[in-house]
């Protein structure tokens, strides 16, 4: 069942926990295909087996950015229409872990920088948070990072169609943590799904801000 108590932290607390709770030690299963990223939701982790045996990993990470406003934001953006994989789909700055990357990190800087033109010394790193698995046979690290205002974005037209943020306290509110299903090979997977006014955050963003909250919103 979900908890439906609104999360009621400051936003001082909450980098304070994201530095306590989170490391930069990358996870053995983002390359190893015999560690299956565990969701806690069977019909997924099910489904992550499958995948896992079919199709080679595709390490990947991604930038959780926590923009520090008097009311923090987090930046999201909404991938473009023409590309393979996710199209259409609102995601964080991110992609795959090219042999260049000296980590993840380095991957998930380099990704927003490309994406929507945000420097490095706007972003404050703080720490890996737990790996995630696609259906799409991706294992995704995120990193948050705590990003100081006042940076101005560049919109790359070949990978992203909008950037936008969103309140961190309606995300971290499990009140708005809606959990929807479908069907995978003859079984039930479900996912999370956030909306936020005309944006649909679903999917892995959905899944992963729900671990955000889980890790450092729970005690």
């Amino acid at each position: 069942m979900l908890r439906t108590e609104p999360a009621a932290i400051s936003p001082a607390e909450f980098f304070e926990r994201s530095r306590a709770r989170l490391r930069f030690d990358v996870p053995p299963g983002l390359v190893d295909p015999d560690i299956i990223p565990s969701s806690g939701d069977y019909g997924t982790d099910r489904m992550l087996q499958i995948i896992s045996r079919e199709q080679p990993i595709r390490p990947a990470a991604v930038l959780i950015p926590v923009v520090d406003h008097p009311q923090p934001t987090v930046l999201l953006t909404l991938r473009a229409a023409h590309l393979n994989d996710h199209a259409g789909q609102i995601s964080f700055p991110g992609g795959k872990i090219d042999a260049t990357d000296a980590s993840p990190l380095d991957a998930a800087l380099r990704e927003a920088w490309e994406e929507v033109g945000l420097t490095r010394d706007f972003i404050d790193p703080i720490g890996y948070l737990d790996l995630y698995g696609t259906s799409f046979g991706f294992r995704i690290l995120p990193t948050v990072a705590r990003v100081k205002p006042g940076f101005k974005l560049r919109i790359s037209a070949a990978e992203v169609d909008d950037a936008f943020e969103v309140p961190l306290a309606f995300l971290m509110n499990p009140a708005n943590h809606q959990v929807h299903a479908k069907e995978f090979r003859g079984m039930e997977r479900s996912y999370y799904a956030m909306p936020f006014g005309e944006r649909y955050i679903w999917g892995a963003t959905a899944g992963i801000l729900r671990v955000l909250y889980q890790r450092i919103y729970l005690s």
